[in-house]
């Protein structure tokens, strides 16, 4: 079986009062799909609109893999500030933006299939290691133990017909056994062929009857989160992806990281 791994790091900050957030990613290529010039035209590695897949989007930069089984396009995860709190701690991601004018969308991940042969393929998802920040002297309190980060409302889209949709978890995603690979989407053979993106969430506009997950994030004096890196556009939360901290694990004012691994691979 052939797959493809892309690793990507996502960071956390959580703050009392003020301070920088900052995300990074990383890629990690195992093994390339077969060639084949049959689809090379057909289906270029363009990003395009999760809930209006004909139209190019501009996300900017994000991690992908080549060959003819492929990542697109995957996001990084960003969760901004947050205040430290003693109950309730479940934080949001910020949904993605786009330097071209396109609304918040939910997260997603962008797969084309353009082997001759749709034989199949599975997609599933790593959490290598827990959050932490090994700058906390205490090493009791380095990561936020007992931490879970969930995908949920994940759905399926595409410029194809829906009838060759990949098939989806029915549940909600708990990566709460780092190092533990969890599914995500399967398509049998003969489905998944072309572009198809995955998506966690939904605006209100959508027209595949996802409900809303989005909402503005304000600051701690209730005035609009601005990003600098989308022309200060105002962030929106998506509430399908969030990080659950137990309220007895203490939360340090510092950035905390984590890795996650995306597996696409072919059915043999």
């Amino acid at each position: 079986m052939k797959k493809k791994r892309l690793i990507l790091a996502a960071f956390m900050l959580f703050l009392a009062t003020v301070g920088v957030m900052d995300f990074a990613s990383a890629e990690e290529k195992t093994v390339t799909g077969r060639g084949t010039v049959e689809y090379t035209g057909e289906h270029p590695k363009e990003p395009v609109d999760p809930e209006n897949p004909v139209k190019p989007v501009d996300p900017g930069p994000g991690p992908s893999t080549d060959g003819d089984l492929r990542f697109d396009f995957a996001p990084t995860l960003n969760f901004g500030r947050s205040k430290i709190t003693e109950t309730d701690r479940n934080f949001y991601v910020n949904a993605q933006l786009f330097h071209d004018g396109t609304p918040a969308r939910g997260n997603y991940l962008q797969i084309t299939d353009s082997r001759a042969e749709a034989s199949g393929w599975t997609l599933q998802v790593r959490q290598e290691y827990q959050f932490k920040n090994d700058v906390i002297q205490d090493d009791a309190e380095k990561e936020l133990k007992g931490a879970v980060l969930s995908f949920d409302k994940a759905w399926a889209n595409s410029a194809y017909t829906q009838e060759k949709s990949p098939q989806l978890s029915k549940d909600i995603i708990q990566l709460n056994a780092p190092g533990t690979t969890f599914p995500v989407a399967s398509a049998d053979q003969g489905q998944g062929k072309g572009t198809w993106i995955i998506s966690f969430g939904a605006s209100a506009e959508n027209n595949g009857d996802q409900a809303n997950t989005m909402f503005p994030k304000v600051d701690e004096k209730n005035q609009p989160v601005l990003d600098e890196n989308f022309e200060n556009q105002q962030v929106q939360g998506n509430k399908a992806i969030f990080l659950s901290v137990p309220d007895a694990v203490k939360i340090h004012p510092v950035q905390y990281q984590t890795e996650l691994t995306w597996i696409l691979a072919e059915l043999p």
